[in-house]
């Protein structure tokens, strides 16, 4: 602080002697001192043009900033990096519940009171800590019953509590703790160390009511997570996890709002991937047909469907390695087709290598699934339909606008086998860095055999089985196209 004032002092002191006497012309002579009383400093700055008055402003403007900023850096918190925010749902009667527990650290521009080096006072903070719980928590979340927004609440409870409770694992035992006394004087809590526990209570109608929560959370810290705990009128748990804001979550979705939810996410999905939409263009690029589509998309569509219900019954290996080794294969896919598409191709076989890396982008689908997978209540089955009705949608949306493009660059731009070259090539070297930037992640994992165990030969059961299934698709799809995999020159194909 005195550095900055005497910089300040120093560095805008602008002194401009004016000799004016009783001889000297008034006009056109302003002479000024305009004093700034500055703790022990006095800059002086005498005007001698009118038009310096405004720098003489901006100066002392300029003064003040450089004064007010170190003191407002000084009370200013700093955003906390990782926020996780725990909180149980319960109506019970005419009221629903909601349990909420928050690093303290998170409620900014409150200024709780501290004393020593830096201890809470916990006695003294009734009334702060009831002011941010309303700012930070009660304001944030919107909870709706029926589809209409719950606007009546009351902060029944507010208490700060120790890292180490770990009362929040069970409702009984949360709402117990944030009822219970305050903690003493005594306790030696850093405000980053504490935790700010709240009780929310929200008149509603009928506890088996349709509910749902939107958390506005995001601006705690730079991540947050949330976990939310919901607690059915029938006895049913149902726990959700995620980070950021994650818009309106149905908390006991009924079959048509899953079932709409996952269509929007599986297209969002396929229309996100870059990478699955560069394989599908690989497979539309030399075979733009009626009838080579449908066999070449259909084999993809069959394969990846079956990966992804496969792994969302418990099927995908639980190895570190084994998402990282899928997306290396899924870029693979990509730089093998282009390739393929460049040296030339045949239908009737292509749809054999779809049906393959189909496999395996199946399984890619089923990461991002499974993040959403908890909000399907309990509607699983319908939720994976509904995703891979979205997934498909995307690709028909896709198929509808690329085939189009391709034809008419191949008719009026470049001829259409120079031109499957070129495209396939821009394809195989955005597919050739991922694949080694993934192939680089992949080999950072170490790779060992499984300890041959009764859950080893269970999982080896389940992959036979699921082997099994796949064998069984091809000899039914190879059938299918019987009458398709005879060349048939006069098709043209």
């Amino acid at each position: 602080m005195f550095l900055n004032c005497a910089a300040v002092y120093y560095g805008l002191q602008y002194t401009s002697r004016l000799k004016c006497n009783n001889n000297s012309p008034k006009r056109g002579c302003l002479c000024g001192r305009k004093s700034l009383r500055f703790r022990q400093f006095e800059p002086a700055i005498v005007i001698d043009k009118p038009a310096s008055i405004v720098s003489a402003v901006i100066k002392l403007l300029l003064v003040a900033w450089l004064v007010a900023t170190p003191l407002s850096l000084a009370s200013a918190h700093e955003i906390p990096t990782d926020v996780v925010i725990q909180s149980v749902l319960k109506p019970e009667g005419k009221q629903l519940n909601f349990l909420v527990r928050v690093p303290l650290e998170a409620m900014r521009d409150v200024n709780f009171p501290e004393s020593g080096p830096g201890y809470l006072v916990i006695s003294e903070a009734d009334e702060t800590i009831r002011d941010a719980a309303q700012i930070w928590i009660a304001q944030e979340v919107d909870l709706f019953e029926n589809g209409q927004r719950l606007d009546e609440w009351v902060i029944e409870a507010a208490r700060i509590s120790l890292p180490s409770d770990r009362s929040f694992d069970s409702y009984d035992n949360a709402i117990k703790s944030v009822n219970s006394e305050r903690l003493p004087d005594d306790t030696e809590l850093y405000r980053e160390q504490a935790m700010l526990d709240v009780l929310i209570r929200y008149p509603i109608s009928d506890a088996a009511a349709d509910f749902s929560i939107a958390p506005n959370f995001a601006r705690l810290g730079l991540q947050t997570t949330t976990v939310v705990r919901f607690l059915h009128a029938d006895g049913v748990e149902r726990v959700f996890q995620f980070s950021g804001d994650p818009g309106t979550v149905q908390l006991d979705p009924r079959w048509y709002q899953a079932f709409f939810r996952f269509v929007g996410t599986g297209i969002s999905h396929i229309l996100d991937g870059t990478d699955h939409l560069l394989f599908v263009i690989c497979l539309l690029i030399p075979f733009r047909r009626i009838r080579p589509l449908i066999a070449i998309i259909t084999s993809f569509t069959v394969a990846h469907s079956l990966t992804l219900f496969a792994s969302a019954f418990g099927l995908v290996p639980n190895f570190m390695w084994f998402p990282p080794l899928i997306e290396t294969l899924i870029a693979l896919s990509i730089v093998y087709m282009a390739i393929e598409n460049i040296v030339g191709s045949q239908w009737q076989k292509r749809w054999v290598i779809a049906f393959a890396f189909g496999l395996v982008h199946g399984f890619g689908f089923s990461f991002a699934l499974s993040e959403t997978l908890q909000f399907a209540g309990a509607h699983l089955l319908t939720s994976l339909l509904a995703f891979n009705l979205g997934v498909e949608i995307g690709q028909l949306v896709v198929i509808v606008l690329v085939v189009p493009v391709l034809n008419y660059i191949f008719r009026n731009m470049v001829a259409e086998r120079m031109g499957t070259i070129l495209l396939s090539a821009i394809l195989a070297h955005s597919g050739w860095h991922w694949m080694s930037d993934r192939a680089a992640e992949l080999s950072a994992y170490s790779f060992q055999w499984p300890a041959f165990s009764y859950a080893f030969l269970a999982s080896v059961t389940r992959w036979l089985i699921l082997f099994i299934i796949i064998g069984s698709i091809v000899w039914v799809l190879n059938l299918v196209y019987g009458r398709f995999l005879q060349n048939n020159r006069s098709a043209g194909l």
